[in-house]
C-alpha cells in the first residue's frame, strides 16, 4: 500500500533520524529570483529531508526580518501562491517532501479545497500556517485529509501543558516545536541554563507527541544543532539559508553542514 503525503512526510524524518537530526530547510518561494526558484528548489532538496516553501505574505508576524524581506521581494516579483502552485506542476519532482508555509489570507483566497486537491496533486506533503489555531483548522484539516495532506501542528516554549497535549493527539507530518518566543531569525544560544531549558521543553513535546518533532527558529549552525541533536527528531533552518540564498554562496555546503557532512 503506498504512503499518503502525509506519511510521506514523516517516513522521511524517521529515517534521517536514525543516525542524525533531519534537516528541514526553508526558502521563500522566487526569492531572491524568481527565475531560479526551480534550480534553488532542486538544489535545496538534494541537500535536505524536507523543504519548507514560504508563501509571501505582506505581513508575516511570527517571521523576523531576513524573512520579512524575502516575502517582499518576492511580492515585488509577482509570486503568489498560484504561481507556486503551477511552478510546482511544472517542474520534475524533487528528492525530498515539500511543505507550504502560508499564512490564512492567502489560502482562504485560493479556496480551501482546492487548494488541498491542487497541493496534492504537484506533490506538497504538508501545510503550516502559523496564524491559523487549532480551533479554525477544522475545515482546512478536513480537505487536507481528504487528500492524505498534514497540517503541521506548532507548539511554543509557553503552551500550557493541556494544550500541548490537544495539539499533539491527532496531528499529522510532524510537529513544529517553536524554540522561543518571539519571531523568526534569532540565535537559539544562551546560557547553558537557557539551552538547558530548550531541551527539556522539546523532551517534554516528544512525550506527547506520535510523530516526529522538529525544532524551528533560530537554527544558524551545526553547533546549536549538535546541542538539541539528543531532544528533537529534526531542525528547522529558515534565516540563515535565505541569507546564504541572497549573498549567492554554497546552499549545499551550508545544509550539508549543518547535516553532518552528509549528502
Amino acid at each position: 500500500m503506498s504512503q499518503s503525503p502525509a506519511q510521506r512526510l514523516t517516513q522521511s524524518i524517521r529515517d534521517a533520524r536514525d543516525t542524525r537530526p533531519a534537516l528541514v530547510s526553508f526558502l521563500t518561494a522566487g526569492y531572491p529570483s524568481r527565475e531560479h526558484f526551480r534550480a534553488d528548489l532542486a538544489t535545496v532538496a538534494e541537500h535536505s529531508d524536507v523543504v519548507e516553501i514560504g508563501v509571501p505574505f505582506t505581513d508575516p508576524m511570527a517571521d523576523g526580518v531576513t524573512i520579512q524581506r524575502s516575502s517582499m521581494g518576492a511580492l515585488a516579483h509577482g509570486v503568489t501562491l498560484h504561481w507556486i502552485i503551477d511552478e510546482l506542476a511544472a517542474m520534475p519532482p524533487v528528492k525530498a517532501p515539500l511543505v507550504l508555509m502560508s499564512y490564512m489570507n492567502p489560502l482562504l483566497a485560493y479556496g480551501l479545497d482546492k487548494l488541498a486537491a491542487d497541493a496534492a496533486r504537484v506533490g506538497v506533503c504538508g501545510f503550516i500556517v502559523p496564524d491559523m489555531p487549532l480551533e479554525e483548522a477544522g475545515n482546512f484539516e478536513v480537505a487536507l485529509r481528504a487528500n492524505g495532506v498534514a497540517l503541521v501542528r506548532m507548539v511554543t516554549p509557553v503552551t500550557p501543558p493541556a494544550r500541548l497535549k490537544h495539539l499533539c493527539d491527532g496531528a499529522e507530518g510532524f510537529i513544529y516545536a517553536v524554540t522561543m518566543t518571539g519571531t523568526t531569525g534569532k540565535n537559539v544560544t544562551g546560557a547553558d541554563d537557557a539551552l538547558t531549558a530548550v531541551g527539556s521543553y522539546l523532551d517534554a513535546v516528544r512525550k506527547q507527541a506520535a510523530i516526529p518533532v522538529c525544532a524551528g527558529f533560530g537554527i544558524r549552525g551545526a553547533a546549536q544543532v549538535k546541542v538539541l541533536d539528543p531532544h528533537c527528531d529534526g531542525v528547522i533552518v529558515g534565516s540563515a539559508l535565505v541569507e546564504t540564498l541572497e549573498r549567492g554562496e554554497s546552499v549545499a555546503a551550508l545544509l550539508d553542514g549543518l547535516r553532518g557532512g552528509t549528502a
